[in-house]
């Protein structure tokens, strides 16, 4: 099978979409961090990309049916390291997310996202029904909820939240019935109540209802979703150019260098800045729906479109949190936010992308 795959059938017009979106989260923390304790980080993070461009290339030579067959093994770990975090993970901010290897930190709820995509694929990939039972519908589903609870424990309700996207296009995808994704959502909205009560902690309830009533609280709870909107509107058409916005300069904008750097980089580059961003995020998912396409099997669609729906999510969750259209849940913008975890999955699932397209023509 190996003689077949060339890097001609790699995906290179994706790949320049990614790290022009890679480039420009660069400049925007280089701009973000400067003259501040965080100045220098972009640094870091160009490692943090050249190490996941490394590693796209290499799992893209791996064969992604050797990955699936390993999907017990990998979810089993998953669910471990997880358990490990409660219990080992380093505390800040009131939230266990990472293990402390003095090296580095590793926050295993982000690799988990890359093991849930290739554990649903696995689980379709072997199901060949056109229509999908609600016993088979409530197995898989369970498949996900066991690490979501274990990141909602974190307490992690942003990261808890992706794995969402990734269940749901499985299903989609899997012949799940209408009348099966109505019961879903009624017994969804049953539960909200008891969600609320008890399986939100105090600060989650404070932002979602700051989310509807921000002026409320404009100094207290309200006050990151006020200055982002600030800067995003500050911006006008062109923007203030880099390094001269006064809400990102003057260190009024929270964290502009990860959660809010949508909207410092619109603050900068203002309306057209903050279009072209958006539109080569659409050429990614265009390009990854494209390659799902074109998918040799059953397999490679459901791994694909499983990394269309996080990223998608990603990207629509961000956004519409810098604008005030989504409650803040402390979720990155993909490939421009600063991390190390979240550069690393981005890369990894692209990696099993060119993996798929790569054998489109292996019989």
């Amino acid at each position: 099978m190996s003689r077949y795959i060339r890097f001609r059938d790699f995906d290179w017009v994706l790949l320049g979409f990614v790290l022009l979106i890679c480039a420009l989260g660069v400049s925007e923390i280089y701009s973000a961090t400067l003259h501040t304790k965080f100045e220098g980080m972009y640094l870091r993070q160009i490692y943090w990309i050249m190490a996941g461009v490394v590693l796209l290339f290499i799992v893209s030579l791996m064969n992604y049916h050797s990955l699936l067959e390993a999907v017990p093994w990998m979810y089993g770990f998953s669910l471990l390291s997880l358990i490990s975090v409660l219990v080992f993970g380093k505390k800040y901010l009131g939230a266990r997310r990472w293990i402390d290897f003095r090296v580095f930190h590793f926050q295993p709820s982000e690799w988990v996202k890359l093991i849930l995509i290739l554990t649903m694929a696995k689980y379709f990939a072997d199901y060949r029904a056109n229509e999908l039972p609600f016993r088979e519908l409530v197995k898989a589903g369970l498949v996900v909820l066991f690490p979501m609870l274990l990141v909602l424990k974190q307490p992690d309700l942003g990261t808890a939240l992706t794995y969402v996207p990734i269940a749901i296009m499985a299903l989609f995808l899997g012949g799940m019935k209408a009348r099966h994704g109505i019961v879903l959502l009624l017994v969804a909205a049953v539960l909200m109540p008891a969600v609320w009560k008890w399986g939100l902690k105090p600060y989650q309830k404070e932002r979602l209802m700051t989310f509807i009533a921000p002026e409320a609280d404009a100094r207290g709870a309200g006050y990151q979703v006020i200055q982002s909107q600030v800067a995003v509107g500050a911006g006008g058409v062109w923007g203030k150019g880099i390094a001269k916005g006064t809400q990102t300069q003057g260190q009024f904008l929270p964290v502009p260098h990860t959660d809010f750097i949508f909207a410092a980089w619109s603050e900068e580059h203002g309306f057209v800045g903050a279009l072209l961003v958006l539109l080569l995020y659409f050429g990614v998912l265009m390009r990854l729906i494209h390659d799902a396409q074109t998918a040799p099997d059953r397999a490679g669609v459901f791994l694909i479109m499983g990394v269309v729906a996080v990223l998608a999510f990603h990207v629509l969750v961000n956004v519409g949190m810098v604008v005030g259209f989504m409650p803040v849940t402390g979720i990155p913008l993909p490939m421009m936010s600063y991390g190390g975890s979240s550069i690393l999955f981005t890369f990894l699932a692209l990696g099993i992308v060119m993996n798929v397209r790569m054998r489109r023509f292996v019989n």
